[in-house]
């Protein structure tokens, strides 16, 4: 598994996951629509581009940008306003989702790569490859003190995970995430699969070894009312592939 130690250049940051459903057949139309807008595809706050394949509604392009504040995404969007993709809106776009969240100390103590990072996660800068993102979410419930216990428990376990003996070495976990704005008490877990489902699968064996990763999500599956996982391809023209 890839990990990344020490990232003297990691800033604090608001990060923004927007979700954007889509009509039925409309995704190739609103991604090429993507493409041709520089503002969209060059905003140096772009993340991550993609849609799913599988694991829950599809035609959902998802977006994920790290924002310096308020300000900084306010002034983006507005000047969006004035580009193609954005007034594509009522032809091909359904519905808008915007959630912000932070990245919690581990993201830093782990030497997560992190989305704070402009620079694209190790093999991630080239395109045409088999590389899936997952996008992990645990929905707790709702209470002050069940965010920081989750956190805790999934550090406690984490090491094991990432260290598990048969983990493929293009797997990498990218960033964790909790919620700031939206739904309240949601956690995401991003993850970088370079070999496609081949490594996540493979992984995923992995860490079902490690002892103290399950005792871990034993103790946080009681802190959960639901959790999702689904898979996404990223955009040809997105700058993390």
């Amino acid at each position: 598994v890839v990990v990344r130690r020490g990232n003297p250049r990691r800033m604090s940051s608001m990060v923004e996951l927007r979700e954007e459903r889509l009509h039925p057949g409309a995704a190739s139309e609103w991604a090429a629509a993507f493409q041709s807008s520089a503002l969209a595809v060059r905003s140096s706050q772009l993340r991550t581009a993609t849609l799913p394949e599988v694991g829950g509604v599809l035609d959902v392009a998802t977006t994920t940008y790290s924002w310096s504040g308020h300000e900084e995404r306010s002034a983006y969007y507005a000047a969006l306003a004035a580009d193609p993709l954005d007034h594509s809106g009522g032809r091909w776009v359904a519905e808008r989702k915007s959630c912000l969240y932070v990245e919690p100390p581990l993201v830093a103590d782990f030497g997560l790569h992190g989305l704070a990072n402009a620079a694209p996660p190790e093999g991630a800068s080239g395109g045409g490859g088999d590389a899936i993102y997952e996008l992990r979410r645990y929905q707790l419930q709702l209470g002050y003190t069940t965010v920081p216990r989750f956190l805790e428990l999934y550090a406690g376990g984490l090491p094991s995970k990432l260290a598990a003996p048969g983990t493929d070495p293009s797997s990498s976990l990218v960033t964790v995430l909790n919620t700031e704005v939206g739904s309240l008490n949601e956690v995401i877990e991003l993850w970088r699969h370079g070999r496609g489902t081949v490594a996540m699968d493979q992984s995923r064996q992995a860490a079902r070894g490690a002892a103290p990763w399950r005792e871990a999500i034993g103790s946080i599956a009681a802190l959960a009312v639901s959790f999702t996982t689904s898979i996404h391809r990223p955009l040809p023209s997105a700058p993390w592939q």
